[in-house]
């Protein structure tokens, strides 16, 4: 547990800074499903470790242990992780579970708010145009989902520029990229470290809306010139709620679109497979040495229970810690292997 409880912090980290890699090299449809992945098992595997450090010291409160029925001293003889950093795992724990539940509210806030804002637009088509002169062009999640697109942003583009942004928007709907988007935010809420994947990720999104966009169009020039044009003209008109053309680092998609489509990588994905996989052993090879410790402090307690009894046997009756409903019987302890941490 020494050393394996803290391999997830490792990686989450490496796989932060690879991040902006993968989203810039990778064909981004396999790269939104790489960090997605990455996000979900390295936040799990962070708050894990927080909690078998926490864990570790909390299970030496004399209350705890007395309803664990394990020794306290036994398992601060075994006990690998210094205080300090058991305490400071513990409050580091707690803000990030407290930040999780801002985050889940402000993202089932934003959903709802996407709805409404369906709900209200005119007509019952995908396409909804709205009469205004501010440009604007976005995609409303939904059920199903709306575009968004003002006759101020159409009167700016060509027709082969509105159907390529069309494109892109649809794009968004069909793969369901607010998913993506709820699943990093909702993890660098959790992990910190993570907030570079997250960066990374909704870069990615518009790329991979970028290059369904240039395949149903059939010009990846057009594409780019609707993204340049709809960011021009949209300069700080997103919304927190929608996903838009205009959204993501505009002039490296455009570069991008430019260039060729980007080839197919394996071994990335290959070796950020492995660092997950990584990540996985060592987190249960960590809560299975906090299983076995805690294991031999309670075999520790009943040992001394038991010579405890043996020195006064006629008191063994009153002894609540004595026969099947005492500490050696451990009704409430699970068998060895079935903790979750």
């Amino acid at each position: 547990m020494l050393i394996s409880v803290y391999i997830p912090f490792l990686v989450t980290a490496t796989l932060a800074a690879l991040a902006p890699r993968v989203a810039h090299r990778l064909p981004p449809r396999p790269a939104a499903l790489a960090l997605a992945c990455a996000a979900l098992v390295t936040a799990a595997g962070w708050a894990g470790s927080l909690a078998l450090l926490a864990f570790t010291r909390v299970a030496q409160i004399p209350q705890i242990a007395e309803e664990g029925r394990w020794s306290v001293s036994a398992l601060r003889s075994q006990d690998p992780v210094h205080a300090v950093v058991a305490a400071v795992s513990t409050l580091v724990l707690a803000v990030c579970v407290v930040s999780l539940g801002v985050a889940a509210v402000r993202q089932g806030h934003h959903v709802l708010q996407a709805r409404r804002e369906c709900a209200k637009l005119p007509g019952h088509t995908e396409l909804a145009v709205l009469d205004d002169d501010v440009p604007v062009a976005f995609a409303l999640p939904g059920a199903p989902g709306r575009i968004v697109v003002s006759r101020g942003m159409l009167r700016r583009l060509g027709d082969a520029e509105r159907e390529a942004l069309l494109a892109h928007e649809r794009a968004h709907l069909r793969g369901r990229h607010h998913v993506f988007q709820s699943v990093w935010r909702l993890t660098a809420a959790l992990n910190p470290l993570l907030r570079p994947v997250a960066v990374a990720g909704n870069f990615v999104l518009e790329r991979w809306a970028d290059e369904e966009a240039a395949e149903r169009v059939g010009d990846r020039t057009v594409v780019a010139h609707a993204v340049g044009r709809a960011a021009l003209a949209s300069a700080g008109a997103s919304r927190p709620t929608a996903l838009a053309a205009t959204g993501g680092v505009v002039p490296q998609r455009v570069r991008a679109l430019l260039a060729p489509p980007p080839a197919r990588r394996s071994l990335p994905l290959l070796a950020g497979g492995l660092l997950l996989a990584v990540c996985c052993a060592s987190l249960a090879n960590a809560a299975s040495d906090s299983d076995r410790m805690l294991d031999s402090a309670q075999r520790a307690l009943c040992t001394a229970h038991a010579d405890t009894t043996a020195a006064a046997p006629t008191d063994h009756e009153d002894d609540p810690g004595h026969g099947p409903h005492g500490c050696c019987a451990a009704p409430d302890r699970p068998k060895h292997g079935e903790r979750h941490f």
